[in-house]
Formats: C-alpha cells, structure tokens, sequence
C-alpha cells in the first residue's frame, strides 16, 4: 500500500510503579529523521528503538516522546534527596537575594525537579522492557494512521490523474484540425508578406512552422507519465521519490502543451492540466 508520512500513536500502560506513556507522531521529510524525548534513565534503550524504528519506516519527521509518572506510594518510597533539597533552597536564597520580587520556590515545584527522589528514582529495568513493548504496540497503530492516510492519498491522486488523462484524450482529435487551420492562415499572411515565394519554399516553410506547434509528441509523453503514475500506485511500497519525479515530469509536458499551443482551447487544457498536476504534486509532498 501507499502510505503517507504523517501519523500519530499514542499509548498509555499502568505499572506498579507508575504509569509509562509514549507519543509518536511524524510530518513529511525529505528523508527518516528520528527524535527522542524521554527520561535521561530511558536513554540507552534510544539505540535500540531508534533501530526498530527504522526498520518500519523510510521517510519522514518522526517525534518519540515517552514519559513516567511514578506513583505517590513509589514515589515516597524512594525518599527525597536531603542533599538536592539543600541546593535548591540554596539557589531559592540567592536568586530571591538578586531579585526580591521573585516567587519563592514552592514545595510542589521541588518535588518535581529532576531527581528529588534521589538517582533511583525510576525503576529502570522493569522499565526498559515495557517502554520497548510499548513502543512496538504503538508503532503498529502508528503504521495504521499512516497507511489510512496513503490511501486517502492514493485515492486523491489517482481521480486527478485521470482527469489529466480525460484531458489529453479530449483534445487530441483538435490538433490536425488547428494545425491544417494555422497552416491556411499563415500561407496567406506569407503570400501577401513576400509576393512572388515559389510553391515548395512556401511547403518548407509551412512544414517547419507545423513542426514547431504539433503537440502529439507531448500528448503522447503524458500517457506514458500517467501509466507510470497509475503503476507506481498499484505497486504501493517507498513510492513518494518517484511519484514527485513524474509529477515534475507531467508538468514538463503540460507546460510545453501550453507554450506550442496556437489554440485557445487547446492553452486552455494546458492550464487545467497544470493546475490538476500541481494538486497532485502537493499530495506526493506527503507520500512515504
């Protein structure tokens, strides 16, 4: 499946200690860039999940936050840190000694402060092994949001490739029809500009201008760019990359459709061209 690069997880598990939540979200990226937030006493388990991580994801911003909040009874357990405590209340002194109107430090903000409860505060290896379980858990309902929103994706860009289609298909039949019709007036305006040309001047003449505004060849590049779209699609997997390099393509041939063009109508499909193209284009920003 086509999958987008936006999503979001987030789950929550009680312990005896405490309770461990843990966040992932992600934005488009040109490339995988992972980051973390969590407890210091977690950060050597980042290896290991940053690497289960990449191994199911292959673009995009990807945010990991975990949190623990320990439980009062654990957390009176532990004990308060005699020696943090005295810091704090020394800092409380001089800071309100530099600055009088200050707040004074309030007993809920000490207890809150990274390791009051002393440096085994957190039960880290009952930790580590349900912050991993978590995180696998999380991560399959992260992969669900995503490829939720690849298919809504997958949906959008395929109608507008198939209008382009419509599009190109509509108004091939036009191009002899304005071509013979530019060749008439344009043999006219030759004859009345320079008098006496002989007939097979006029003929070359005539066949380098017809040249120069015959779009069949664009025509046919865009078919074989919307095959290219509609296959990519129904293939599914990494396909961001190279659905934005046919998008690129697409508006090539559009745009040269518009700049050949010696018709309003046919200018006029170009510019719907474009503008269906370019909505694609924005899609495929989001597309893993």
């Amino acid at each position: 499946m086509i999958c987008s690069m936006t999503g979001y997880a987030a789950l929550t598990r009680e312990l005896p200690s405490g309770t461990l939540n843990l966040e992932l979200r992600s934005v488009n990226h040109r490339y995988l860039d992972i980051q973390f937030r969590m407890p210091d006493e977690l950060r050597p388990l980042e290896p290991v999940m940053r690497e289960l991580l990449a191994a199911r994801l292959a673009r995009g911003k990807v945010d990991c936050r975990v949190g623990f909040a320990q439980t009062p009874a654990a957390a009176s357990a532990a004990g308060v840190s005699q020696e943090l405590l005295a810091r704090l209340a020394e800092f409380d002194r001089q800071v309100r000694a530099a600055l009088p109107d200050a707040e004074p430090l309030r007993v809920a903000d000490a207890l809150r402060w990274p390791g009051i409860f002393g440096p085994e505060t957190l039960p880290v290896e009952s930790l580590r092994e349900a912050c991993m379980e978590l995180l696998k858990a999380a991560l399959a309902e992260f992969a669900d949001t995503r490829r939720r929103e690849g298919a809504r994706l997958e949906a959008m860009i395929a109608e507008r490739a198939q209008k382009v289609r419509g599009l190109a298909v509509g108004v091939a039949p036009r191009i002899p029809a304005v071509i013979a019709a530019f060749e008439e007036k344009l043999a006219a305006r030759l004859k009345e500009a320079l008098g006496g040309l002989d007939d097979e001047r006029l003929r070359q003449e005539l066949a380098l201008f017809a040249a120069k505004i015959d779009v069949d060849e664009e025509l046919s590049r865009l078919g074989t760019h919307l095959d290219e779209v509609e296959r990519v699609l129904r293939g599914g997997g990494t396909a961001g990359k190279r659905l934005d390099f046919l998008m690129q393509e697409l508006h090539r041939e559009a745009n040269t459709l518009g700049s050949k063009s010696v018709d309003a109508e046919v200018s006029r499909v170009s510019m719907e061209m474009k503008v269906l193209i370019e909505q694609m284009r924005e899609q495929v920003q989001n597309i893993e």
